[in-house]
Parts: C-alpha cells; sequence; structure tokens
C-alpha cells in the first residue's frame, strides 16, 4: 500500500459500533487485501493512538435484484481495533 489513508477507508458508524465505541472499540471499513500489520500501522499512524488488538472480518457479496436484472453487492472487508487505555478517536 502506497498511503495509510489508503487502507482505511472510513469509519462504520452504527448503533453497534456506538455502543463498542463506548469500550474503546472502534469499527473502520479497510481495504480487502490490507492485512492486520497494515491496519495497525495505519491507524496508529492516521489518529496518531496506540492499538492494543485488531480483529478482522471479510463481508461476503450478497445477491440482490432489481426487476429482471441480478447482481451482487460490494466486498467489504471490516476491521474491529480496541485502543489501549488512555487512547480513544474522535469520529463524531
Amino acid at each position: 500500500m502506497e498511503n495509510y489513508r489508503d487502507i482505511i477507508r472510513h469509519p462504520i458508524i452504527t448503533e453497534k459500533s456506538a455502543s463498542l465505541a463506548e469500550n474503546n472499540t472502534y469499527v473502520f471499513s479497510v481495504d480487502i487485501h490490507a492485512n492486520k500489520i497494515q491496519i495497525k500501522q495505519a491507524i496508529e499512524n492516521i489518529f496518531d493512538v496506540k492499538v492494543e488488538s485488531i480483529h478482522t472480518i471479510n463481508v461476503k457479496p450478497k445477491k440482490k435484484r432489481v426487476g429482471r436484472y441480478a447482481g451482487k453487492t460490494k466486498r467489504v472487508k471490516k476491521a474491529i481495533v480496541k485502543l489501549k487505555e488512555g487512547s480513544s478517536i474522535e469520529l463524531i
């Protein structure tokens, strides 16, 4: 990856991720080819925080249909990032 901003796409802000943020855990959409080490380096450099652990989830595309046209949703990779005590990210 050339740039840290290419690895971290955007934060995922939902009710569940908001409740996780209370426990110092944040959810991001990341590049599908990025590994945990690259994600950790990107988060630490972009937000200037210390990362404790990372869990990744590969979300498979779902079949969608509009009339007679069939297709699929995009493939997504999510990263659930837990920060060390004293670190936090202001997303909203």
